[in-house]
């Protein structure tokens, strides 16, 4: 029998409707008020991440969700022996939205503690930093989409994700030139 981890150390992900996972993370938390299951029910997230792109030639910013159709709660599920707390069980099941405990049909097992650490400092880092919609490597073709370039095409030769940028070799007067740019400033060709 595997150990449970202490009521408020149970994390679990919960496999909802994809597309209403803000609204039923929402209607939990509106929900956990009304019903007074804050003893139950700690914490509910839907990872998201920042986002950078250029759209007709202006960089913005979005979030999109990191695990669509999923969100995790942080709440008091299973007892010492195992067995549901009925009151968080109901809580969970009577969601709308909700489809069904990821992994399992009607037997939760908790997240592992390392896979809660590893988890959750992976959901801070993505909604800190905004990183590039699409990911780029050596030998890509992209298309300039901001700045003295623009419209150019090019050959990504080096990558850089600490600081965002690109050398990008584009042709300038018939010649290949090498030019250092920001992720956002391109799109792929």
């Amino acid at each position: 029998m595997p150990i449970i981890p202490s009521p408020r150390d149970q994390w679990y992900v919960l496999h909802v409707r994809a597309g209403l996972e803000q609204r039923v993370r929402e209607n939990m938390e509106r929900r956990i008020q009304t019903e007074e299951m804050g003893d139950y029910i700690y914490k509910v997230i839907v990872p998201t991440e920042r986002v950078a792109e250029v759209k007709k030639g202006k960089k913005s910013e979005s979030t999109r969700k990191v695990f669509p159709g999923y969100i995790l709660a942080n709440m008091w599920l299973l007892d010492e022996n195992n067995k549901p707390v009925v009151q968080a069980w109901h809580f969970v099941k009577e969601t709308d939205g909700f489809l069904n405990f990821a992994g399992t049909k009607d037997h939760p097992i908790p997240l592992r503690p390392k896979e809660v650490e590893t988890l959750l400092g992976q959901i801070k880092e993505r909604e800190e930093g905004a990183k590039p919609k699409f990911s780029f490597a050596v030998g890509d073709s992209v298309r300039v989409a901001d700045g003295p370039f623009e419209s150019q095409t090019g050959i990504i030769e080096e990558v850089d994700p600490e600081k965002g940028l690109l050398r990008v070799s584009v042709n300038i007067f018939g010649r290949a030139t090498p030019v250092d740019l920001e992720y956002w400033q391109v799109e792929k060709a």
